[in-house]
């Protein structure tokens, strides 16, 4: 079903990002922290897609003739979330600000981890969600990214999940890349929102429907990409809930994190860097996006 969609994705596979240096953070989420990277060098491409609601799945007429003609995701809208921002670390003061984040404060946001060798994850999480856009636009769905290199910093945790609910996703997705620096760290994780119920958030009503994308998500980034869960955080099953994440917690659609691997690992590093291979992590992702979302239409 996804086969003509990624054959249009294939056209990315060349477009690489910059480097910048950085240090290890703690494991995942919007509380992370590290050393200034550099600015990329991807082609800036600001977003300017609509946030407006996408029709509903039952709708009858174009969406219904795209879908049988190989564009599986018509009318259906994904938000993609590029984790980070290239730029953050030239605004310490904006994104150290606190914001809400369902069950307390957080910083706004924070500059991410980086390989050893010095390329960032924010480099990473914008050239992987661009190929993810690409893919899933060729399939017929409406691709909103929270950034896409124009930004000069953020968006805070709580705009990005903001974004994904005015687009009423019918799925969002945020992109990350961990940084342990625990002996032997590696391997992917899905991170799903845990139960959050307070003046400001309630993860309630995105439970299930985000249990079943972050399982799809799961099975297709390691068919893909050949990587295996996390050895070093969760029970080993790829999947780990979180309580503490703003962009989970405020999320009001079905939603989950992914962790690619672990950046400070020397193999994984040069996955990272391999244009090769982040256009395989994106094909796992659009893949697990569209199980998902022909699942859900019935």
């Amino acid at each position: 079903m996804l086969a003509a969609a990624l054959a249009a994705g294939a056209a990315l596979a060349l477009g690489g990002c910059g480097g910048g240096s950085g240090t290890a953070k703690a494991s995942s989420g919007d509380g992370r922290s590290a050393a200034r990277p550099h600015s990329a060098s991807a082609s800036p491409r600001p977003s300017s897609r609509s946030l407006s609601p996408s029709p509903s799945s039952s709708d009858s007429g174009p969406a219904s003739d795209s879908a049988s003609k190989g564009r599986p995701l018509a009318g259906r809208t994904v938000v993609i979330d590029p984790g980070h921002n290239i730029h953050n670390a030239d605004h310490t003061t904006e994104i150290n600000k606190l914001v809400e984040m369902g069950d307390g404060k957080k910083p706004c946001d924070t500059t991410g981890t980086s390989t050893n060798g010095g390329y960032s994850e924010a480099s990473f999480t914008l050239d992987v969600s661009r190929r993810v856009e690409k893919i899933l636009e060729a399939a017929g769905a409406k691709v909103v990214l929270t950034q896409n290199g124009g930004r000069s910093w953020g968006p805070c945790v709580d705009e990005r999940a903001a974004i994904g609910n005015k687009a009423h996703a019918d799925a969002a997705i945020s992109i990350h890349a961990d940084g342990s620096n625990a002996a032997g760290a590696h391997g992917f994780h899905v991170i799903l929102p845990g139960r959050v119920h307070s003046s400001v958030a309630n993860t309630g009503p995105i439970l299930a429907p985000s249990g079943v994308l972050g399982r799809d998500i799961r099975a297709a980034f390691a068919h893909t990409t050949g990587s295996s869960p996390a050895n070093y955080i969760g029970d080993g099953s790829g999947l780990v809930t979180r309580t503490d994440l703003g962009g989970l917690d405020l999320s009001t659609v079905p939603k989950v994190f992914l962790e690619c691997g672990n950046m400070r690992n020397a193999t994984e590093s040069r996955n990272f860097t391999s244009p090769v291979w982040r256009q395989k992590a994106a094909e796992g992702v659009a893949s697990g996006l569209t199980a998902f979302l022909t699942r859900s239409t019935g």
